[in-house]
């Protein structure tokens, strides 16, 4: 048996992978929307073309107005001008409809984008670096936060293009009388001045609506979790109340949105009228002295209508702002750290893993500190310890869950970073003490991320996790949907080995996967585990002295160190190594 110093050790240098985290964990929300852009740019054009058309019927549209009325007080044939209008009349409607339908397909296509690329990140990021924002908030995130930021791409699109219909009306209106435009031109500044401030409070107000929403989100899925463990306390009200506690602040933030684009529409709804009023006062003026026709007059007004009509573009506007702080929280789920993978491959060998200086912390405090720590291949390693030592760390770190924040962890020579993906899950396979469900069946779940197991590969596993005797008797046996399989936690429990023992890596981490089996059907399982495998390790996390001693070494931990490695029958003789079994020892 070799003891291990409990003081501390030098610590080793960080030899994470180049690559570092993916490409997309720093970019701005900005980069965000000139990808929707640029992957929806066929749609977007569509957009572009659609609004701009109809922009071009509605401006043409007063104009002939003006050549309609004008021929009829003059006594004139007007079919020619009615024919124009009733064309351009029919012209918008249609740009109007191809224009919805394309922003709705584009939003459609870049919401999906959105979803896939934010839910592929976070899976790469790994379960320590989702919980940074929460289960609930993430799933906020990806289903609300997503829809209205795939809307932001047809919104820039339509805020670019709708722009052009005041500004070009009011080019049109400089061309029918430029005294009218002088008058209409009195009050633009004030106008910008209330859109600017519109913009920055309605930005505010969004960002703190979809932070409370998340809130509840995250409070949400944590009860349904727990749903039994609230049911048993009898705290249903209490959960209740906890999940809608940030409810006051949803609705003091909602209210704050429709107060200020309430305030926005009565400040517009008082200047608007002023301005058109202001010019068709001077446009009669125009009229009763001569130099203006009717038909100009109402033009003009209605030029004047059409560049005050800022309704539809503050509407954009206040969507626009809303995708945007859309945008700004799916860019923090991108921003979680992502582990890099390298380009090798691993050389022959037998699973021998090496821990070299090897750190992990948590929230600042260090939950595992070893100093050089081999585990020979092709043999099984039995990691045990007090509750809180780190052998559920240890197991993470050996799997490549998480990067150590010190050190490397090394798989047959090769530092796990500097692996290519593929390769490191297919020579690395796992089980949890609560596994999920992942897959639509039984038979899924068994073969997740085998390519093309077989049928008999996947019973044979079944076979070896002790799963198959139950699996059998359900009615659809391996075709039974997952969320509806009646299971019990050790029946899970042999899931998981089954998915695991259909990997044929050479390194078999079980991470507390026994715990839930009764006595004698983790004795059947262990006679898998511990059948001679030279070309395969095998390291689990024992809780049983039985288990621990029919490994052929043990590893104890304690206090986030390596107390001492031996053989279970070297260690037993330390009383504190037979008080970690309890009754057992």
């Amino acid at each position: 048996m070799s003891q291990l110093p409990a003081g501390s050790v030098p610590l080793g240098t960080d030899t994470r992978p180049p690559g570092g985290p993916s490409r997309d964990s720093g970019r701005p929300r900005d980069g965000l929307l000139r990808d929707g852009l640029r992957h929806g740019a066929g749609l977007a054009a569509l957009v572009l073309l659609c609004t701009l058309a109809a922009a071009a019927a509605t401006l043409a549209l007063p104009a002939a107005l003006g050549r309609a009325l004008d021929a009829v007080l003059a006594g004139k044939h007007a079919t020619g001008p009615v024919v124009e209008c009733g064309l351009l009349l029919g012209a918008a409607a249609l740009f109007a409809a191809l224009d919805a339908l394309a922003t709705a397909a584009l939003g459609a296509r870049t919401t999906a984008r959105l979803r896939t690329r934010t839910l592929a990140h976070v899976l790469a990021a790994g379960p320590r670096a989702a919980e940074r924002l929460g289960h609930g908030d993430l799933v906020a995130r990806l289903v609300g936060n997503a829809a209205q930021a795939g809307s932001a791409p047809a919104t820039v699109v339509a805020l670019a293009a709708g722009a052009l219909l005041p500004a070009g009306a009011l080019v049109a209106l400089v061309l029918t009388d430029g005294a009218t435009a002088v008058a209409f031109a009195v009050g633009l500044p004030l106008l910008a001045l209330l859109l600017r401030l519109f913009v920055r409070a309605s930005g505010d107000s969004s960002q703190q609506y979809l932070a409370a929403q998340g809130r509840i989100a995250g409070h949400l899925v944590e009860a349904v979790r727990g749903a039994r463990t609230v049911a048993a306390a009898g705290t249903r009200d209490r959960e209740a109340a906890r999940i809608l506690a940030p409810l006051p602040d949803l609705r003091r933030h909602g209210l704050r949105m429709w107060r200020v684009q309430g305030r926005s529409t009565a400040q517009a709804a008082t200047l608007l009228p002023l301005l058109q009023l202001s010019v068709l006062a001077v446009a009669g003026l125009r009229v009763a002295s001569g130099d203006l026709s009717a038909g100009g007059l109402l033009a003009a007004w209605r030029y004047a209508v059409l560049a005050t009509g800022i309704g539809a573009f503050v509407g954009q506007l206040n969507a626009l702002v809303r995708a945007r702080r859309a945008q700004a929280r799916l860019a923090e789920a991108l921003a979680l750290p992502a582990p890099g993978h390298g380009p090798s491959q691993l050389p022959p060998g037998t699973g021998e893993l090496e821990f070299r200086n090897t750190v992990l912390r948590r929230e600042g405090r260090t939950v595992l500190n070893l100093s050089p720590l081999r585990l020979p291949g092709g043999s099984v390693t039995a990691v045990v310890g007090r509750s809180g030592s780190g052998k559920s760390s240890l197991a993470v770190l050996a799997g490549r869950l998480e990067d150590p924040d010190e050190g490397v962890v090394l798989l047959d020579g090769v530092p796990l970073p500097a692996l290519t993906h593929d390769a490191l899950r297919a020579a690395v396979s796992q089980a949890f003490a609560r596994p999920e469900l992942v897959g639509a069946r039984l038979r899924d779940t068994i073969a997740l991320g085998v390519r093309h197991p077989g049928e008999a590969r996947v019973v044979q596993a079944a076979r070896e996790a002790r799963a198959h005797e139950f699996i059998r008797r359900l009615p659809e046996g391996y075709a039974t949907p997952c969320p509806s399989a009646p299971l019990s936690g050790g029946e899970r429990q042999r899931l998981g080995l089954a998915r695991a023992f259909t990997r044929p890596g050479r390194l078999l981490i079980l991470d507390d996967a026994l715990s839930g089996l009764d006595s004698a059907t983790g004795a059947r399982v262990e006679e898998v585990l511990f059948r001679p495998s030279p070309g395969r390790a095998c390291l689990l996390i024992a809780h049983r002295a039985r288990t621990a001693a029919r490994a052929d070494r043990v590893v104890w931990l304690a206090e986030g160190r390596v107390r001492a490695v031996g053989t279970h029958a070297e260690l037993w003789r330390d009383p504190a190594y037979r008080e970690v079994f309890g009754d057992e020892g």
